[in-house]
Order: C-alpha cells, then sequence, then structure tokens
C-alpha cells in the first residue's frame, strides 16, 4: 500500500489574522462587550492568515444553519473537484483508474453526499465504491488514510481517493460567546485536500503504508466536537485537549511502533496535525522531540491556520513535495480528535 500523490486546494479568499480579528469582531458587534480580547486570543494562536469559504463581508448574510450549510454545498464541490484533480495529475493517473472515493467533513452535510455530488460533476466512474464520513473532526485526514489502506489491503490491485474538504469558517456562530468560539474562530480555516491510495499490485509508487492503528478514549466524548441545534454547529472544545496530548500520546505512539519493531529514535519526520500551539506544544513534550521536528506542522499552522481533518493531509503534501524524506526512512503520520481519540499511520519511504 502506497500513497502516490497528495494536493490541497484552498478558497480564493485570503486574509490577514488582523484583518480577521477587526472583521470578527464587527462580526459578534455590541455583543461582544471586550472586542480587547480577541486581539489578545488571536495574537498567541500563532496564525498569520486564513482562507475562508465566503468574502468575509458575507458571513453577515448567513443567517441560518440552511444558508451556511448551502454554502459548504457549493464550496465543498469546487474545492473537492480542484484538491482530486490536482492529486491525480501528481500520482500520474486520471479519475478513471479510481475504484474508491473516501470523502471526510464535519463542517457540513449533503444528501445525496459530497461523493455523490462529484460524482456527477467530474463525471466518475458509475462502478466507483463512496464511503461518505462525517464526525471524525481532526482526526479523519490520518483515519481517512487508514481506512483508505484498509480498502487497497483487501484489493491490492485498486486506487483509492481519499477527500477532506473542511470549511469551518461556515460554522461560526454569532450568538455564542464562550470562550471555545472565540478561540476557534481565530484558529480554524477553510479548504482541502486530496490524498490518492494505491494498492500493492497497483505498479505505483511513493511512501508505503506500514501499518495503521485506532485508538479510543472512553468518555472523552466532552472533550471536543459539535452541540447540534436549529442554528447549526456549535463547537464544543475543551481546555483538556493538550492534557488528552500529554496523558495518552507517548504511550500510544510507544505501542504502535514497538508493534512494528521500531521505537521513537527510528522514525526521520513526524507528520503530526496542527492542532494549535497548545496541542503542539504538547505534543513535542509528550514524545520527547527536538524543536524544529515538527517545523512543518508550525509552518502550516501559520500560513492557513487549523483546517480540522485537512490540515495533517496539508503537512504530509509539503513533507511528499518539499522534504521528501531519504528512501528507507521511516514517518509517523498521526492525528487526534472528537471521540477523544489518536490515529496513527506509519510510513516508510
Amino acid at each position: 500500500m502506497k500513497i502516490t500523490g497528495v494536493a490541497s486546494s484552498f478558497p480564493k479568499n485570503y486574509y490577514s489574522q488582523q484583518d480577521l480579528t477587526r472583521e470578527l469582531a464587527a462580526f459578534w458587534g455590541p455583543r461582544l462587550t471586550n472586542p480587547k480580547i480577541l486581539e489578545r486570543l488571536y495574537k498567541n494562536e500563532g496564525v498569520e492568515g486564513r482562507h475562508l469559504a465566503l468574502p468575509v463581508s458575507a458571513y453577515l448574510e448567513l443567517t441560518t444553519w440552511g444558508k451556511a450549510n448551502s454554502a459548504w454545498i457549493e464550496c465543498a464541490q469546487e474545492l473537492g473537484e480542484s484538491a482530486i484533480c490536482r492529486a491525480l495529475t501528481r500520482a500520474g493517473i486520471t479519475s478513471s483508474d479510481l475504484e474508491a472515493l473516501f470523502v471526510v467533513s464535519v463542517t457540513g452535510i449533503a444528501s445525496p453526499s459530497l461523493d455523490a455530488l462529484l460524482m456527477n460533476r467530474m463525471h466518475l466512474n458509475q462502478n466507483l465504491n463512496r464511503v461518505p464520513i462525517f464526525g471524525l473532526g481532526c482526526v479523519a485526514g490520518a483515519a481517512g488514510i487508514a481506512r483508505a489502506a484498509d480498502y487497497v489491503r483487501a484489493y491490492p490491485s485498486r486506487l483509492a481517493c481519499l477527500l477532506s474538504v473542511e470549511l469551518c469558517s461556515l460554522t461560526w456562530q454569532r450568538d455564542d460567546l464562550s470562550m471555545a468560539n472565540l478561540i476557534s474562530a481565530g484558529l480554524f480555516g477553510d479548504g482541502a485536500a486530496a490524498v490518492i491510495v494505491a494498492g500493492a499490485d497497483a505498479g505505483l509508487q511513493g511512501p508505503e503504508i506500514l501499518a495503521t492503528r485506532s485508538v479510543f478514549y472512553p468518555n472523552s466524548e466532552h472533550v471536543m466536537g459539535w452541540d447540534i441545534s436549529e442554528k447549526g454547529f456549535r463547537v464544543v472544545l475543551s481546555p483538556e485537549v493538550p492534557l488528552m496530548v500529554e496523558k495518552h500520546l507517548r504511550h500510544d505512539v510507544d505501542a504502535f511502533l514497538s508493534s512494528n519493531g521500531l521505537t521513537r529514535a527510528d522514525i526521520a519526520s513526524w507528520i503530526l496535525h496542527p492542532g494549535g500551539p497548545k496541542v503542539l506544544q504538547a505534543t513535542a513534550a509528550a514524545l520527547e522531540l527536538p524543536d524544529d521536528a515538527l517545523a512543518i506542522s508550525w509552518d502550516c499552522l501559520r500560513r492557513v491556520g487549523n483546517l480540522s481533518s485537512a490540515s495533517v493531509l496539508l503537512v504530509l503534501e509539503e513533507v511528499m513535495i518539499h522534504q521528501r524524506p531519504s528512501p528507507g526512512t521511516y514517518s509517523l503520520l498521526a492525528a487526534m480528535g472528537p471521540g477523544f481519540c489518536s490515529e496513527l499511520v506509519l510510513l516508510r519511504w
């Protein structure tokens, strides 16, 4: 099983963090009794700018969940098509070569699902196996690669595509002035990414997926997710997230690597989800990593913010295109998210 192509796609609307701080203060208006708090919060989030699904002025017009979700459906199709086409080109294949399409998102819904809409938009193979996955949040990029790997393990001559589309700005809530909502509005951005996963007999090149592991932490559903109401998605984002990283990640990674005859010292590069400054700091501390080990994750966070499930795929793209490790070396791709849970993917270049 190999990853043979990965590509990202972003909306054309890009704003600096300074501009977005000002626009979000206007978005909440008099509801926000202390606008200065945004400046303090957003200055510490390590983000310089973000892409938005819509021009920032349009968000005042999203007065219902239905309007926001309609915007998600329209933009998700455009970004999804772009990401898939770019990933196919990098893999050196065409859409007719695909046998399965896995689509992950946690920021909008559709039925028929996004994969079905893309089937019509892109004139994909009518016999394509479609697997829409909703609700995994930030962990879904890593989990999606693992599920695609499961598929091509069963069908080693086939090719699968994972698509992640996250339009986090379309979940902004004007009536929610909780600290969780203020922080997430300054941290999360919009974007998409696609990954092509090939079976062992497909004859394509790329880093090999050696093993995957899912880990679920019981009774931790309060840590991250959505409260869903008639107003849409209201973020659940507990201060416990970095603590969950510190509590579980080292043990899980060590156990996973040990089962594959490896230790952390054998990992030449770390492809980790850039959840935010505190999460990255907790990750580095838990895994006892040097300062530069997560440089790519920090850079992706700085440039576009946290893209939920697409973020770890953006880090993977940067590694594959610009900082490809030496042949024979190992990488660990990992993310954590609602559940609370983690997904681990062991790669060999």
